[in-house]
């Protein structure tokens, strides 16, 4: 396995990044290469996911090992030869290192062939936000290729370089978008004893809404409502019409994703009503909880362990969001963190993937597949 191919690979991967579902010269990187291995390789599911099939001796046991494919929208703001050369397409989440480090683990397998079973290589489209998971499972991922187990693995800039956390149960929290159209006011700044300010009343209610989680939820319970955008307004002389604000909920429980959006939707109603005005509230809940299957999760703590990697039974979930969820849901499994400081943070806008990591996941995701075909 040659490290400085893998390493040229992500970075070509990174100045040529592509949106969730439009991945198709990135699918076509991926198809070549495992072809060049000799795997049997199925595309299209999912619309651009492609399925690396590799069989070894004669065991019936079949594992899938997952790695997402696409890029984020946003401006890349790196100073690297490699950055990107799409505007407003960024790989700030390195999946362009995770494609690459399972990659590279496909040409080790194949090469050394010391697993008695079958692996599949899932190169999953549009992670970010648009559930390329879902549409994977929806075309018959796990129809076609009838995994036992399924695993995935996370670059984590806040870990030590190599370092390998995971835990059983919730790994990340389920995510929810809710936008509140606040309506009914609009007329001139001058005058604003004849209009209804939406300005006003949707400020109220952003202040209102950072109040929900510690009034509504168990403190010992880990939730969270982030208001992310408000806009309102064209002119500095007009109250307008209507106002926007939109956010994020996370919770790890169905009972607190339950209370906060009905608790939301409430308070929505009677701040503007208070104002005289109308909510129109939109609650989109996208990505439901990643829970690991506490084996799945306990064989890969022990076998990177043995593997040599420092590794850790993680203290808490993330309150980040994965549609890997939607494997978890299909499947038992889990999720893995592996260190890749020193980096950027995660959705930076100057973030790249370490490639001294490479090495590492190839390594992790070879012990991980070895111990699970035992």
């Amino acid at each position: 396995m040659n490290i400085d191919a893998l390493i040229a690979l992500r970075r070509d991967l990174h100045a040529h990044p592509e949106a969730g579902y439009q991945e198709r010269r990135t699918s076509d990187m991926v198809a070549r290469f495992l072809q060049q291995l000799g795997l049997e390789v199925y595309r299209d599911i999912g619309k651009t996911g492609v399925v690396g099939v590799l069989r070894r001796g004669k065991g019936a046991r079949v594992i899938g090992l997952r790695a997402d494919m696409d890029a984020l929208p946003m401006q890349d703001q790196s100073e690297t030869p490699w950055k990107s050369r799409t505007a407003n397409l960024s790989h700030a989440c390195g999946h362009d290192g995770h494609t690459v480090m399972l990659l590279g683990a496909a040409q080790q397998l194949a090469e050394s062939g010391d697993f008695n079973g079958t692996i599949c290589f899932i190169f999953q489209p549009a992670e970010e936000g648009l559930a390329g998971a879902q549409a994977m499972i929806d075309d018959g991922l796990f129809s076609r290729f009838p995994c036992e187990s399924v695993y995935a693995l996370h670059n984590w800039p806040e870990l030590p370089l190599g370092e390998v956390q995971t835990r059983p149960g919730a790994i990340m929290a389920a995510a929810d978008r809710f936008d509140i159209v606040v309506k009914g006011g609009g007329g001139h700044a001058a005058q604003p004893h004849l209009t209804r300010d939406t300005l006003l009343a949707a400020s109220e209610l952003v202040v209102q809404l950072n109040t929900l989680v510690a009034r509504a939820i168990d403190p010992c319970e880990a939730a969270l409502l982030s208001v992310t955008r408000m806009q309102g307004g064209f002119s500095h002389n007009m109250i307008p019409a209507e106002a926007t604000i939109t956010g994020t909920v996370r919770t790890f429980s169905p009972a607190a994703q339950d209370t906060l959006e009905a608790r939301l939707r409430e308070m929505a109603r009677h701040v503007t009503a208070a104002h005289g005005l109308q909510a129109e509230v939109s609650y989109l809940r996208y990505y439901p909880a990643t829970v690991n299957s506490e084996t799945e999760a306990n064989l890969a703590l022990s076998a990177l362990g043995e593997a040599g990697f420092s590794v850790r039974t993680a203290r808490q979930p993330a309150l980040t969001s994965e549609d890997f969820a939607f494997m978890l849901q299909a499947k038992p499994g889990a999720y893995l963190w592996i260190g890749s400081a020193p980096s950027q943070p995660l959705h930076h806008s100057a973030y790249d993937f370490n490639d001294d990591l490479i090495p590492y996941g190839v390594r992790a995701w070879t012990a991980l597949a070895r111990r699970a075909l035992q």
